[in-house]
């Protein structure tokens, strides 16, 4: 059996994040869709830009 590639590790685990990502907002009581699976997680430099905005 052939080892899997580092593309195909990439996106493995990409997939795993965006599903518990949706999971855990769902056992926080978030109404989500299967459309929220799909959509793209916002990047760290953009999450922490909108943090620092609110505290100014």
């Amino acid at each position: 059996m052939a080892t899997p590639s580092l593309q195909a590790k990439k996106a493995y685990y990409a997939k795993a994040r965006q599903s518990n990502y949706v999971a855990s907002l769902r056992l926080e009581g978030f109404d989500v869709t299967p459309a929220d699976a799909e959509r793209k997680l916002p990047s760290r430099e953009s999450v922490l830009s909108a943090y620092r905005a609110r505290q100014d």
